[in-house]
């Protein structure tokens, strides 16, 4: 039988030396559990070192993050917000940790990220001297004691991610790989020097687009500076996400409640020291063409939520903006502009790295396993196939349907 960490468990004589000092190593190591927000703020300052020292995309596993996902929550009285963050210390500093939180449906019971219905990447914090593999075997063993589920599900893996190093042996891809195109703005010496990397014809495009916007009125790119400033943006964005998903039929569990929206909305009056949000928006005229929004965290912006006007598709708002967007990151000092899950067109036009992102799934009990091999894997993109494969007219019906559901 295979442990999660995916070895063979043995029992064989010679295997005792081993034993030995796979107990003397473990002997340094020491995890703990935090449960609530006032043991979260006991290691904040442990937590925010170590989130400095390692670095990385994991924005989604960050103190500032984590205190966002708490406050929401025990905000708005959900019962059933079952948080457990896994510490992993050794010889008494902390090196690795884990947040997550268990989620029970009709079916199963499955360990997630915490806040995992707002993530964008899946991740823990792992400190470089760490073996991700042994790290990650040892906070599961942890979090799966406490908290007993049927599975482990992390979504959006970044193929570049401590995560996906530590990755055990027997997790199963549950979806097929997408990519996040980012831009390294580290690699050049400013905005200008990137800007020159992208093809001369782009660059003609874009000009010209702009000029057109700009014989016909006063064409302005502002930052939001306020919270209630952030608020607009974050507003008109999710609404006009919404729309353009009910105009093509399509549905998304960020949008399939409330919750997403209330949870971006609370984020508008977060101190910029907690979780950094930056929130822009082309204007012409006065009114908005191409809004985007996203988080700030150890020097990455990740663009989490972007709209445009698709009645100004001639003039490709939202290429437009998104070179506003890395101008205003390389002024503001930032190393990374990561423009998140799926690849698209438009962002391609400013991005020309791409991170493999995968979906995985960790089976714990046999029911677990049933559940991830049957539903997961096969029957679940089936149904996404022929729902996305219907006609435009149909598909929303259907989604009105299973949304009544």
């Amino acid at each position: 039988m295979r442990s999660l960490d995916g070895s063979l468990a043995t029992g064989t004589a010679r295997a005792a030396p081993a034993q030995s000092a796979a107990s003397r190593a473990a002997a340094a190591f020491e995890t703990g559990l935090i449960r609530s927000r006032a043991d979260l703020e006991a290691i904040a300052r442990q937590w925010g070192d170590l989130q400095a020292e390692v670095g990385g995309a994991v924005v989604f596993q960050s103190l500032g993050w984590c205190r966002a996902v708490f406050d929401f929550e025990t905000g708005r009285g959900n019962s059933g917000f079952d948080p457990l963050i896994v510490t992993l210390h050794r010889h008494g500093a902390l090196r690795a940790l884990f947040a997550f939180q268990r989620i029970r449906t009709k079916t199963r019971r499955v360990l997630v990220p915490l806040g995992d219905s707002f993530q964008q990447y899946a991740d823990f914090l792992c400190a470089e001297d760490l073996d991700p593999r042994e790290a990650l075997a040892r906070i599961l063993k942890a979090a799966l004691t406490a908290a007993p589920a049927d599975a482990v599900s992390l979504l959006k893996v970044r193929d570049d991610s401590k995560l996906e190093a530590g990755m055990s042996r027997n997790a199963i891809k549950t979806a097929t790989s997408e990519g996040a195109p980012f831009v390294p703005l580290c690699a050049w010496t400013g905005f200008e020097d990137y800007f020159q990397s992208i093809k001369p014809k782009t660059r003609k495009n874009m000009r010209n687009a702009r000029n057109r916007l700009e014989r016909e009125g006063v064409l302005e790119h502002v930052v939001a500076a306020t919270p209630a400033e952030k608020l607009g943006i974050i507003s008109r964005t999710l609404s006009g996400r919404a729309e353009r998903l009910k105009d093509q039929g399509l549905t998304s569990r960020a949008f399939a409640t409330s919750d997403f929206a209330d949870f971006c909305t609370s984020l508008a009056s977060r101190p910029d020291g907690d979780l950094g949000l930056l929130a822009m928006s082309l204007r012409h005229n006065g009114e908005p063409i191409a809004e985007q929004w996203g988080l700030v965290s150890g020097g990455h912006y990740y663009a989490y939520v972007a709209s445009r006007d698709f009645g100004q598709s001639e003039e490709s708002p939202g290429k437009l903006h998104l070179k506003e967007v890395i101008e205003t990151c390389f002024a503001r000092g930032l190393s990374t502009a990561d423009l998140l899950v799926p690849v698209m067109p438009y962002k391609l036009t400013w991005a020309k790295d791409v991170v493999a992102v995968i979906d995985y799934a960790l089976p714990v009990t046999p029911k677990g396993y049933l559940i991830i091999t049957l539903w997961d894997r096969r029957l679940r993109p089936m149904l996404k196939r022929l729902v996305l494969g219907m006609p435009k007219e149909l598909r929303a019906v259907v989604m009105r349907v299973i949304g009544r559901g």
